[in-house]
Order: structure tokens, then sequence, then C-alpha cells
């Protein structure tokens, strides 16, 4: 029924004002759209939807993910200086150090929103 059709990702906010200056500031996203109750973001070749939820913050799993390949060390570091705390995991890998954890040749980050979304980034694949 949906193979054919694209799909993004969307997370809770309960502020927006918040959200928006996060995901545009912090981990620069250009803004497409804002519609008063939610945001679309341009991530690659997908979108991201943000959006006004009374259950913002219940959230305890991954939420998205990004494939960055091996932009992942200076992307780390990049949001470690806009003072991004990543979260660490350290269960089934090798190594974890500055918040990026290490098994093999895969390297990966976790960080939250302002919302606590959990926010995934990968140097595999995201698909």
């Amino acid at each position: 029924m949906f193979k054919d059709y694209a799909s993004s990702a969307i997370v809770p906010s309960s502020d927006l004002v918040r959200a928006k200056a996060f995901y545009g500031e912090v981990l620069g996203l250009p803004l497409i759209a804002d519609h008063g109750v939610g945001l679309v973001f341009g991530t690659g070749a997908t979108k991201l939807n943000v959006y006004l939820s009374d259950y913002a913050r219940s959230n305890r799993a991954n939420a998205v993910v990004w494939s960055v390949g091996d932009e992942i060390k200076r992307i780390a570091a990049d949001l470690r200086a806009k003072g991004v705390t990543l979260d660490e995991y350290p269960d089934g890998y090798d190594t974890v150090i500055d918040g990026i954890h290490t098994r093999g040749t895969l390297s990966v980050i976790w960080f939250r929103d302002p919302d606590d979304n959990i926010l995934h980034v990968s140097s595999g694949s995201a698909n």
C-alpha cells in the first residue's frame, strides 16, 4: 500500500519556539514551513516534522536517525561545542569516547532535543 510513497520523521514538541531554535539553529536544518501548530524542516532528501503535542516528553526511544558516514566525529564535536550533551549507552560497543560509540567500523551518537526525543546519528546506513 505505501511502498511507492516517501515517508518523513515526525516528533512531538511542547514548545515550538524552542524546537524551532534547536532544529534550525543548533542542528542547522532549514525551515521549510511553519504551520503555527507544526514545523517542517528539510533534512537531506526528506523532511522532519515537529508538531505541538501535549504528549511531548513521553518518548524513551529513538525518534530520528541520520546517516552521515565519515562526518560523525566532526558532527559530534560540533554538537558538543553548541552545548549538546551526547548520551552514552555503552552496552554492545567496543568503545565510547567523547560520546561516540564504536563497534568495528560502525560509529554512532545519540542526543536529545529539548523535549527529550532521542536523536541518533550513524556512520552506517540509516535505511
